[in-house]
């Protein structure tokens, strides 16, 4: 009969390698790991999907919206990553993570990704850009990246911060394009958009 602490043991080696197993770490264009606090333009996987990622003047003022440039390109703005997991460098697959454009704006805010409010027509959760004023738990600044299926370097985005806030209950969705007055915005609550990260 196996004691208890070998029991422990075999449990805890196994809880570590599901844990390492789903915390690849997220590739660029290149193969290469993502780094927290490094450039990297996000574009659409499959090129007439729209352009780079880049800040959108929704409605003439402030906030600026998340979005994508109408065609592929090299204008749109690189990004940054920072893993919510405190001395975390390598950007890994489904963490939470903050997303900031590395980008100056005549918007006097942050240029982090946040999910704003929902589209009247549509019924689907904008990604706006500010700070989560919620000083406990700023759920609303962290998405993960998920791999598609088994084809590498091609990755999409989700709102789900359970590390953030573990005892939240979210409704959590992928993030895809919505076009609004020929304007690539992205919203949750809609078809998945597959991305693929180039450094800058």
């Amino acid at each position: 009969m196996m004691s208890m602490k070998l029991i422990g043991s075999i449990w805890l080696v196994m809880a570590m390698a599901t844990v390492a197993q789903d915390s690849a770490p997220v590739l660029d264009t290149s193969g290469q790991a993502l780094q927290s606090g490094v450039d990297y333009y996000i574009k659409p996987a499959i090129t007439d999907n729209g352009g780079r990622f880049t800040l959108i003047n929704r409605n003439d003022s402030c906030p600026l919206y998340v979005g994508q440039e109408n065609t592929s390109g090299p204008k749109g703005y690189p990004v940054t990553f920072a893993p919510f997991a405190e001395g975390e460098t390598v950007v890994r697959v489904g963490r939470d993570q903050k997303i900031t454009f590395s980008a100056s704006t005549i918007c006097v805010q942050s240029t982090a990704w946040k999910v704003g409010e929902t589209q009247s027509e549509t019924q689907r959760r904008l990604i706006v850009t500010g700070i989560d004023e919620n000083e406990s738990r700023p759920t609303g600044n962290y998405f993960k990246i998920n791999k598609q299926a088994d084809l590498d370097g091609i990755y999409n985005f989700e709102w789900c911060p359970t590390e953030v806030c573990p005892i939240c209950k979210f409704i959590c969705s992928d993030v895809g394009a919505l076009v609004e007055n020929d304007k690539r915005l992205l919203a949750l609550d809609g078809s998945v958009l597959p991305v693929v990260f180039e450094r800058a």
